[in-house]
């Protein structure tokens, strides 16, 4: 029977798991949502005509890892890749946490040539997808790279297998992988061969290699894990009844117990949000990658528009002789560029651009204003007043003098203005209500300080900005 106590205490455990399963499942739904409107919205943009065949081709690669990436987040599969150099032990790892030997292993260095996944169901909630890779050090400098971040943009985890001191190129390797921007786990193996190398030694080791640079912190020491993938046979001594005595090698189990369990505690308490955030991360790159893609292909036609727009603001401020119409009609030129760029690059305008954009129309206004202001002080008085003033020589000559000056303010600022717009047009397509970036940082607002994804916050977070 139970106590009010511990009843109490059972009914809060129950209560913190079921708040930390909905989160998780309105951090997934988010992610669907928002990989689901940008599909949507790219797939349409083909569909009107409105994107060139050679855009369209361009940006093939990128919609088919958005599609890849959504089909990922309804599989429910989270992936985890073990990097590291030759010989430390990576398939053992794999293999010992799958609790059978799938993948090969042997005494030659390059015994796995290419990346090769193994599904493993550690839960019923979370199916993970176990990716092995060949030795970072064995391939060539050019293929390794792309295959190390090919395979680290996919990963949802990062197992970074390391055997005794670690040493400066696989310190190098592991700074390279934290810049994928995923929760990342260093696995100790061959504790069994390194019986006085301990958590702390080994992040001591890892300090020492960072010396002189502060801002290198790979790792914290509750994300170094010991293990014994494959132990080195026992000697056992055998003696028999009839006095004979014998020696005989024993293979030992795979001591793997504690990075088996920091594992699931990650995909227990934030399994489904990694997943969400990393494909969003991923999300967020492709949509940037269209973005930059699209604004280059049409970079001709939008310079040519940004310049017509110019001579047409210029020529309607020079020849108004109104001139706090000039800072109106301006904005109002302005405003129109915007919509016919945003037309032109068929890319999505959201609150983002439009906050940044009509801030860069403040500051051309202003900058106009100014204009104003200073050529009535050069030349006595603004347009409105040469033209009040008759018909002097003095005065055209002042209404000449403003409007030009003026003209060329105007001009200044609609290229300004174009080429910023340029600018946030790319930068903006994550945002809006269900942008990639925008739902990244909810996600990384709401995840709780004892998770994983915490400690990325600010590393994502700068991204961001």
């Amino acid at each position: 029977m139970l106590t009010t106590s511990a009843y109490n205490e059972d009914t809060y455990k129950l209560i913190i798991i079921t708040a930390v399963s909905n989160l998780q499942e309105s951090h997934l739904n988010r992610a669907r949502a928002s990989l689901r409107q940008t599909l949507s919205w790219y797939n349409s943009l083909r569909k009107s005509g409105q994107a060139s065949s050679q855009l369209t081709g361009l940006v093939k690669s990128e919609l088919e890892v958005l599609t890849s990436t959504l089909n990922k987040l309804d599989q429910n599969v989270v992936r985890i890749a073990a990097f590291g150099l030759v010989s430390r032990g990576k398939s053992s790892v794999l293999n010992a946490l799958l609790g059978q030997k799938v993948l090969q292993t042997g005494p030659l260095n390059g015994v796995t040539q290419y990346p090769r996944s193994i599904r493993w169901s550690p839960s019923e909630k979370v199916q993970v997808e176990l990716i092995d890779t060949p030795g970072l050090d064995e391939i060539a400098g050019e293929i390794r790279a792309k295959m190390a971040k090919d395979v680290a943009q996919q990963a949802d985890l990062i197992l970074f297998v390391v055997s005794g001191d670690i040493t400066r190129t696989e310190y190098n390797a592991l700074l390279e992988l934290r810049k994928s921007q995923k929760p990342l786990i260093l696995v100790f193996n061959k504790i069994d061969l390194y019986p006085d190398t301990d958590r702390e030694t080994v992040y001591r080791n890892l300090q020492q290699l960072g010396a002189g640079n502060l801002l290198e912190k790979p790792l914290q020491p509750d994300e170094i894990v010991m293990v014994a993938a494959e132990p080195s046979p026992l000697e056992v001594r055998v003696e028999y009844p009839d006095g004979r005595v014998d020696y005989e090698w024993e293979n030992l189990p795979p001591q793997i117990n504690e990075l088996r369990q920091t594992i699931l505690n990650i995909l227990n308490r934030e399994g489904r949000s990694l997943l969400a955030l990393n494909a969003l991360v991923q999300a967020r790159e492709v949509e940037e990658s269209i973005a930059q893609k699209t604004i280059d292909a049409r970079e001709q036609q939008a310079e040519e528009l940004i310049w017509q727009f110019a001579k047409y603001k210029a020529l309607a401020v020079a020849l108004n002789p109104i001139a706090v119409l000039d800072v109106f009609g301006g904005a109002v030129a302005d405003l129109a560029l915007i919509r016919s760029l945003a037309k032109v690059y068929g890319l999505p305008m959201t609150g983002y651009q439009a906050g940044k954009i009509l801030k860069t129309i403040f500051l051309s206004s202003g900058g106009l204003l100014l204009g104003e202001l200073g050529t009535s002080v050069v030349f006595g008085f603004d347009k409105s007043a040469s033209i009040v003033a008759g018909d002097n020589p003095a005065n055209i000559t002042g209404f000449i003098g403003s409007a030009l000056v003026q003209s060329g303010i105007a001009g200044y600022g609609a290229v300004t203005i174009g080429k910023a717009a340029k600018v946030y047009l790319e930068a903006g397509c994550t945002w809006g209500q269900f942008g990639a970036s925008t739902v990244i940082q909810e996600i990384l607002a709401t995840v709780p300080k004892e998770t994983i994804l915490h400690r990325l916050q600010q590393e994502l977070g700068t991204k961001l900005q």
